[in-house]
């Protein structure tokens, strides 16, 4: 990849890009950074699904920030939807956000030892043999959640979507890093942005760098308040 911002260079790794000893716990939480792919209309799928708007550079970043990562945080559709299996790496956990437990408890991801369901106090049950946080009572309480995985020794915490987990994650100022793909392509359609609620929040972002390959363009932005810590 080549950096055009800050300080432009012909060819940077991916690894050093996103490398940054910085990230930490605060509020009694771990570090949260979301990573997303959109076209260049603002679309984050193409039928559902991300991977056509992808290529090798994207894959590579989220790699790399998977790498970085102590827990990752999914929506249960868009676990479903991606078809989520088991991590690469045996001592990276999938937490999934869900209300309904519409969760095929039969699965790779299921079955591996590597999944936590993160749903709420009054949800139905879970199988024994896979961890669950229940936080909340109508809905998730995310901030709770984060709390709890801070407290069994999470420090940084990769959300992965979907826009309305991201939308929970903004409005609840629960962001702290955004890791964004913008892929060269057009898509319209109905698909949704790279984050969507029904409250509307400001959060102040910083942008970090730009590195581009391909026609891809990798930014990579940082919530001001967290720049202070």
């Amino acid at each position: 990849m080549r950096r055009l911002h800050p300080d432009p260079v012909g060819a940077v790794t991916v690894e050093e890009a996103y490398a940054d000893p910085s990230r930490a716990p605060h509020d009694g939480r771990p570090w949260v950074y979301m990573c997303m792919i959109s076209s260049a209309d603002g679309a984050t799928s193409v039928d559902g699904r991300s991977g056509q708007l992808g290529g090798a550079g994207d894959h590579a970043v989220f790699a790399t920030l998977r790498q970085n990562a102590d827990v990752v945080l999914v929506g249960a559709s868009t676990a479903r939807a991606e078809r989520y299996g088991p991590p690469k790496r045996k001592d990276l956990q999938i937490a999934i956000v869900t209300r309904s437990l519409d969760i095929d408890w039969s699965s790779d991801l299921m079955r591996s030892g590597q999944a936590l369901i993160v749903t709420t106090e009054d949800a139905g049950p879970v199988p024994d043999d896979i961890s669950v946080i229940r936080v909340g009572r109508s809905d998730v309480d995310l901030a709770a959640a984060l709390r709890l995985l801070h407290d069994r020794g999470a420090r940084v915490v990769m959300a992965e979507g979907g826009p309305s987990l991201n939308g929970q994650l903004v409005t609840g100022g629960l962001v702290d890093e955004l890791a964004l793909t913008l892929a060269p392509a057009l898509v319209a359609g109905r698909s949704a942005r790279v984050a969507h609620a029904n409250l509307a929040v400001l959060t102040e972002m910083s942008l970090v760098h730009v590195l581009e390959e391909d026609g891809s363009l990798f930014l990579r932005y940082r919530a001001q308040a967290s720049g202070s810590r």
